[in-house]
């Protein structure tokens, strides 16, 4: 009290007792600050990070669909030969991602650290589908040009059959694996027997290219989409056509079976919208929207939450909860049909994204795949790139702002991404993944042949320089290629391998089988001579002498006689040499003598002749 009278304030004025009031409240607040801040914080980064550890699987809390939407981006994988990103599947255990890509290869990268692991060439065309068994041991593929390849978890190719004449856009399996269905450009559905790769049955009713379709998890019903704007039902046993939905306008991109629940159907076309399907009903309940200037170029459910849906398009990734409107302010919510008196009557729910990735990719996205425990999305796009992404962990409070989400320019204005620093980043990435490629690709190489003697197989040449075994090439400018055979004083080679100078072989039994074939015998030799073929000698090894010249003789017919045409830098022959300047030769092989210039005197008085250079300087 004598405080405040101090001040000279007025205790019964209302104002008075309203700035004592402001006054212990911004004390109180120092105070306060100055007491928590140095320890609080520290104690909630602490527990930010620590918690991480403790963070639950998406299985954990089947009832939050929300925190298992990935909003972070974790990193965007690029081959060395860069190629389009057709599909992307994990493997069955998520250890590992496998792309297909428009040059026929696979691509494996690892499922942690999301670096490169192998790679492959799996077909000869653009791949179009792949899947997995639902037992996990196998692995089926597609082509461009309709060919269908069976591959073992090893990556070993078993079967090859070619299943249409056009394209392949779509694969899958039946519930038991017995069975797998196609969809292809030629406006046909085949279903094959695994086992045989036999066909069994061909589904037609569409009237323009197939580019979708899935089997049930769970029934004997086939789905599939078309570029005649129609989603068909179909009977794998009969091959009938059940029923026809109708709600898209352009081309089908992807029809999809839920898999937990087995009730929902999803379908997306080349529209800005997408539609849910309640098979019970044969009505749709959802249409998804929010697209507003690219089409859907897929989607894929959540393997744990049924009510979380994930669509593409030609850049975007966006996230849809189908039990939340997420309904922008100034539109009016609609409701659902469960909710409705008469739901066979009430229009279909607008749903709206829950999160968007409005810069994921920079072209067309034409693949999504969920990990199998529900943590991490993979996306595979037209940009030649293959991306992951996550859910945000405690503490990331710019997610949101980076440059996936608000563009490069934004993210660089709000200080949450550096140019100079992403560009020298992905340098750097690039380098450790080709690092990484050509290590990996050392495994599938083949073994290089060892250099032999020609027309002498089995006998190999030694390595010069080769894993540091042998002695390093003594002539410059031969590089790896060795010297050859050493020369022998004597004058005589050594004997060939297998033969023994002191046992000959026996060339009387040698000449008669010869002689049963047809075939001249061979001349007879002494004991201690090689047996050679007139006129040929093993390659780089001296002839014995006798030969006339130190030469093996020539061919009948040509003689000793000098040649009947002139050889460049060669005394001799049929012609005789205009050069009269030119020295006779005196051996068989002379040096080449270049011939003398033309005389300037004689230029000059032509040139005088035509009335130049008359005066003289």
């Amino acid at each position: 009290m004598d405080q405040l009278l101090s001040t000279g304030c007025e205790i019964d004025s209302q104002d008075s007792r309203v700035a004592i009031k402001e006054r212990w409240k911004d004390q109180v607040q120092a105070i306060s600050w100055m007491y928590v801040s140095p320890i609080s914080i520290a104690q909630t980064y602490h527990q930010i990070y620590s918690n991480l550890t403790q963070i639950l699987p998406p299985l954990a809390r089947l009832s939050n669909p929300a925190d298992s939407i990935p909003t972070k981006h974790l990193h965007a994988s690029l081959n060395k030969n860069r190629h389009p990103v057709n599909f992307v599947r994990w493997t069955p255990e998520g250890r590992r991602l496998l792309t297909g890509s428009a040059s026929g290869e696979f691509t494996l990268w690892n499922g942690t650290g999301f670096n490169f692991e192998t790679i492959m060439q799996a077909h000869d065309a653009s791949i179009r589908a792949l899947t997995y068994s639902h037992n996990d041991e196998w692995l089926v593929s597609a082509d461009h040009e309709g060919i269908i390849k069976y591959w073992q978890t090893n990556f070993n190719n078993v079967k090859v059959i070619q299943g249409h004449n056009d394209a392949i856009r779509d694969i899958a399996f039946s519930p038991n694996d017995s069975k797998f269905v196609t969809a292809s450009d030629d406006s046909t559905l085949k279903i094959f027997d695994f086992a045989g790769g036999s066909e069994e049955k061909v589904l037609t009713g569409h009237g323009w290219e197939c580019k979708s379709v899935d089997w049930h998890p769970t029934k004997g019903l086939l789905v599939s989409g078309s570029k005649d704007h129609l989603v068909k039902l179909w009977d794998p046993r009969t091959g009938r056509c059940l029923t026809t939905l109708h709600g898209h306008k352009n081309t089908i991109t992807k029809t999809l079976f839920e898999k937990v629940r087995g009730n929902c159907l999803a379908t997306s076309a080349r529209e800005q919208s997408a539609r849910v399907f309640d098979l019970r009903m044969m009505r749709d309940i959802c249409i998804l929207k929010g697209h507003e200037k690219d089409n859907i170029t897929a989607l894929v459910f959540h393997p744990i939450h049924p009510n979380l849906l994930s669509t593409a398009g030609d850049g975007p990734i966006y996230h849809y909860l189908l039990d939340e409107p997420n309904t922008p302010p100034g539109v009016a919510t609609t409701i659902a049909p469960y909710d409705s008196p008469d739901p066979t009557t009430t229009p279909a729910q607008v749903i709206y994204p829950a999160h968007k990735i409005q810069h994921a990719h920079q072209y067309a996205v034409w693949s999504l795949d969920w990990h199998p425990l529900g943590h991490i999305l993979a996306s595979g796009s037209n940009d030649r790139s293959t991306a992951f992404w996550t859910r945000a962990r405690p503490g990331d409070v710019d997610v949101n702002d980076d440059k996936w989400h608000i563009g490069e320019a934004a993210a660089e204005a709000k200080g949450t991404w550096d140019r100079r620093g992403a560009r020298r980043h992905r340098q750097e990435e690039e380098e450790q993944e080709m690092e990484d490629e050509v290590d990996g690709l050392v495994d599938q190489k083949m073994p290089s042949k060892a250099p032999a003697f020609p027309g002498m197989p089995g006998l190999q040449l030694p390595q010069f320089g080769k894993d540091n075994t042998g002695a390093q090439p003594i002539f410059p400018g031969m590089g790896s290629a060795p010297p050859p055979p050493p020369m022998f004083g004597n004058g005589v080679p050594p004997p060939l391998p297998g033969l023994d100078p002191s046992h000959p072989p026996d060339f009387a039994k040698l000449a008669e089988m010869l002689g049963k074939a047809g075939l001249p015998p061979p001349p007879p030799i002494g004991a201690g001579q090689i047996p050679q073929i007139p006129g040929m000698l093993p390659p780089g090894l001296l002839p014995p002498p006798g030969f006339p010249g130190g030469f093996p003789p020539p061919p009948p017919g040509l003689g000793m006689g000098a040649p009947p045409f002139q050889i460049p830098g060669m005394a001799g022959g049929g012609s005789v040499s205009e050069n009269k300047e030119e020295p006779p030769s005196s051996g068989g092989g002379s040096i080449r003598r270049r011939g003398p210039l033309p005389s300037q005197e004689e230029s000059l008085q032509m040139e005088q002749r035509k009335g130049k250079y008359t005066r003289a300087r």
